[in-house]
């Protein structure tokens, strides 16, 4: 066998739905010295990572950690320790991931209901009143930020409703930590998955959880087993508590950037960077009008992390991104489900949501569809975000 070449991983702007760009701290602290997953040390860096994790999520939840696997693991966490075989649980589906936690769901043996929205649509609290009433679930799992589609959902409303019945509110903030608000106290939500490649901007491999008193009985009231030996809190808890009792070892490494980029989240502040998202996310939605081209979600429920934006008519999808990457160095996605080839995912997530990639991607989109035959008035996206930007 010949001996492969040494990576060279070419250098892109990572503007799709994840992940998003890594700050060098962040990729020096994974290539620190590796110790042991109960080195001193180490078990300081745990401490030090739930802390910030519980700032991050805007909790005091005690049972806050990241666990070992990407935010479908986080996803997996969440539902199979709450979910007994035969429970009730009631899924939102408005896009790929809501379909992928009522298949985690069914997977664990829950009866599952799935109430679905059109791709791109958000639920109303009447909708999530009438199935709570009709089921009634111990478990009501919801996608606060659905990355299929750039559709932000609201959550305090129905986070009383779900409660008023006696459900416990298990909620997808895998693309919304660090990007909008996520209350987690505030909102009273029980269960609470995300990953770390996104706002946070650590590369994937981690997904903080948490969960509130109510669900932590819930989970010691079991009388099944939990499905999931890797993923049961029961015993994973004791590793991240006082009693650091061995259950897996941990990727150490990942940790470290997980702990630098908290840390970065930090000292920016957490509502500074939200605002940041916000800024830079009406800069892009301005030129983006500029250039004709609009929205696939209604106002008020757009996302300012992932922009879904309709494709125009006579347009290529899959030439422009590869003209992006090809020519730019610049990666957004494509759209999902129904949306395949009719919306991009253009992403301004964390440490790649700067005015520097709102005017470099306007400018090259621009490009790309005056090279498909779209007419487009030369200059206006970035002259659109320019105005913005001053004028903000």
């Amino acid at each position: 066998m010949t001996t492969p070449a040494p990576l060279n991983p070419p250098r892109r702007i990572l503007m799709g739905p994840g992940p998003s760009d890594v700050h060098p701290r962040v990729l020096a602290a994974l290539g620190a010295p590796t110790v042991g997953h109960l080195d001193p040390y180490f078990i300081q860096v745990m401490n030090e990572t739930q802390s910030m994790l519980r700032h991050v999520f805007r909790t005091a939840n005690e049972l806050t950690l990241a666990v070992s696997g990407t935010g479908s693991a986080g996803m997996e966490t969440c539902v199979v320790n709450l979910i007994e075989p035969g429970d009730r649980m009631v899924v939102c589906v408005n896009g790929v991931f809501g379909g992928r936690m009522a298949d985690v769901a069914g997977r664990a043996g829950a009866q599952v209901t799935t109430i679905e929205r059109p791709f791109g649509e958000v639920f109303s609290a009447d909708q999530i009143a009438e199935v709570v009433r009709r089921v009634q679930p111990k478990v009501l799992g919801i996608v606060h930020a659905e990355t299929s589609t750039g559709a932000w959902q609201p959550l305090e409303e129905i986070s009383r409703i779900v409660h008023d019945a006696g459900a416990l509110l298990l909620a997808d903030t895998v693309t919304s930590l660090g990007g909008v608000p996520v209350e987690v106290d505030g909102w009273q939500l029980d269960a609470v998955y995300s990953g770390t490649q996104k706002c946070l901007s650590c590369p994937p491999g981690l997904s903080p959880v948490t969960f509130s008193p109510r669900a932590v009985a819930a989970i010691e009231k079991r009388k099944a087993k939990i499905a999931s030996w890797y993923l049961d809190m029961t015993l994973v808890k004791n590793y991240w508590g006082q009693d650091r009792a061995y259950h897996h070892t941990a990727p150490i490494n990942m940790n470290y950037g997980l702990h630098e980029a908290l840390r970065l989240v930090l000292e920016e502040g957490l509502e500074v960077r939200i605002a940041r998202h916000k800024r830079n996310h009406l800069a892009l939605k301005a030129g983006l009008n500029a250039i004709g081209l609009n929205y696939a979600v209604a106002e008020g429920i757009q996302l300012p992390m992932l922009n879904a934006v309709l494709i125009p008519s006579g347009v290529d999808d899959v030439t422009v991104r590869k003209q992006l990457l090809a020519e730019f160095g610049i990666e957004i996605g494509g759209g999902l489900g129904p949306m395949k080839g009719k919306t991009w995912r253009i992403g301004l997530m964390g440490e790649t949501s700067s005015p520097r990639n709102v005017l470099l991607l306007l400018a090259a989109l621009e490009r790309c569809l005056t090279d498909q035959g779209a007419t487009v008035q030369p200059g206006a996206g970035v002259a659109a975000a320019n105005a913005f930007y001053r004028q903000a």
